[in-house]
C-alpha cells in the first residue's frame, strides 16, 4: 500500500499519496510497530562482489555444502553505501512450480528473467521496516520469503516505489541510464539528476533547481535519485507510465495496480503454466511503512497464486481483489 509522504509540500502531499490501509472504519490503520531489533549489517563483501556464499548443512551426515549465489546482475550488492540482507538462494531455486506446471519461457536479459533469479534472504528472515522495527515474524501465513533488497533508510520505498526500484535496478544492470519516471506532478529524468538538478515541489508543479553535476555511473548517487523519485511518485503515476496487458499475455514483471489513496500494487515475480494453459504466479510486494520486499503466498500450504480468468480478479492477502483490467507492464 502507499501512504502520504508527510514532509512533502501540501499540494504535492495530496497528489503523491503513498500506500495506506483501507479507510473503512471497521479496518483501522495498524500502528507502526516500534523497532524491536536493529538492522543487522550485511557481512563484508568478498573479493568477488558477484558471489555470495550459501552454506547448507545436511543434518543426516553433518556434511556442509557451500554454494555461491550469483549477485552480479543485482547492482545494490556491490554498492558499499547500501546495507542489504545476505542472499542464500534465488526465487527460481527456492520455489518450484506446483505439480503439472512448468515455468513459462522468458527471454534472457528481460525484466522477467531478472526477477526469476532474484536473490532471497534466508528462510525465517524477519520482515522489518526501514527503521528496523519488526513487522512480521517468521512463519506468517501469507509471507513465503524476504527478498535480499534493502528497504532504504526513510519511509519511501512502499508498494509502487518497490516496483520502480526493481525495474530501475534491472535497467541499471543492463547498462541503461536513459530512464525517466513519472511523478504525480511531472517527470523525473535521470539525466537531469546527473546534470545536478534537484527536484523541488512548487505548489502543484514539480520543478528543478540547478546544482552541481553528479556522477552518471555511480550507483550510490543513482540510489539517491530513486529516493527522490519515490518522494514524488505514487500508484497513479506508475499506472499512467505503464501499459495495459491482457490476462492471456501475462508475464513475469507485470503488475496489478489499483491507483488511488489508498492504492496498492503487487508485482508478478514469476509465472508457471500447464500444457492446457492454466496459469499460476508468484507475487511480491512492499507495503507501509517502507519495508523489506516480500514474496507473498495465499496460505502456509501454498506459495503460488492461481490465475482463474473466470474470476473477476486476483485476491491477495493484504489487499482487496485486483480486477484483471488493472494488469500493467512497464
Amino acid at each position: 500500500m502507499e501512504r502520504l509522504r508527510a514532509w512533502a509540500l501540501p499540494v504535492v502531499w495530496m497528489l503523491a499519496s503513498g500506500c495506506s490501509r483501507s479507510t473503512d472504519p471497521t479496518d483501522p490503520p495498524r500502528p507502526y510497530p516500534p523497532p524491536l531489533t536493529a538492522p543487522r549489517p550485511r557481512p563484508a563483501v568478498s573479493a568477488s562482489p558477484s558471489a555470495h556464499v550459501e552454506t547448507a548443512v545436511d543434518a543426516s551426515t553433518d556434511a556442509t555444502t557451500v554454494r555461491a549465489v550469483d549477485t552480479s546482475a543485482y547492482p545494490w550488492f556491490a554498492d558499499g553505501s547500501i546495507t542489504a540482507l545476505e542472499p542464500v538462494d534465488c526465487l527460481e531455486d527456492r520455489f518450484q512450480p506446483p505439480s503439472g506446471y512448468s515455468r513459462v519461457s522468458v527471454s534472457p536479459g528481460t525484466f522477467g528473467a531478472w526477477l526469476r533469479r532474484l536473490p532471497l534472504a534466508a528462510p525465517g528472515t524477519l520482515v522489518k521496516s526501514y527503521a528496523g522495527g519488526v513487522l512480521y515474524e517468521p512463519g506468517h501465513p501469507n509471507i513465503a520469503a524476504v527478498v535480499a533488497l534493502d528497504p532504504g533508510t526513510a519511509d519511501l520505498q512502499q508498494c509502487a516505489d518497490a516496483v520502480i526500484r526493481l525495474h530501475a535496478e534491472w535497467q541499471w544492470s543492463q547498462g541503461k541510464r536513459d530512464m525517466t519516471w513519472r511523478a504525480a506532478a511531472g517527470t523525473m529524468p535521470y539525466e537531469r539528476w546527473v546534470k545536478g538538478d534537484k527536484p523541488v515541489a512548487k505548489g502543484a508543479a514539480l520543478t528543478w533547481e540547478p546544482g552541481k553535476p553528479r556522477p552518471r555511473d555511480d550507483h550510490a548517487s543513482f540510489r539517491r535519485y530513486l529516493d527522490a523519485v519515490f518522494m514524488f511518485a505514487n500508484t497513479g503515476s506508475l499506472a499512467q507510465q505503464a501499459r495495459p496487458v491482457e490476462l492471456a499475455d501475462l508475464s513475469p514483471g507485470d503488475f496489478l495496480i489499483m491507483p488511488g489513496s489508498p492504492g496498492h500494487t503487487v508485482l508478478i515475480l514469476d509465472v508457471a503454466a500447464t500444457a492446457e494453459g492454466r496459469k499460476t504466479v508468484l507475487l511480491g510486494q512492499s507495503y507501509m511503512p517502507a519495508q523489506n520486499f516480500q514474496v507473498l503466498r495465499p496460505s502456509k500450504s501454498q506459495t503460488w497464486f492461481t490465475i482463474d480468468p473466470e474470476e473477476p480478479g486476483l485476491k491477495t492477502p493484504f489487499w482487496r481483489r485486483f480486477p484483471w483490467s488493472l494488469l500493467r507492464r512497464l
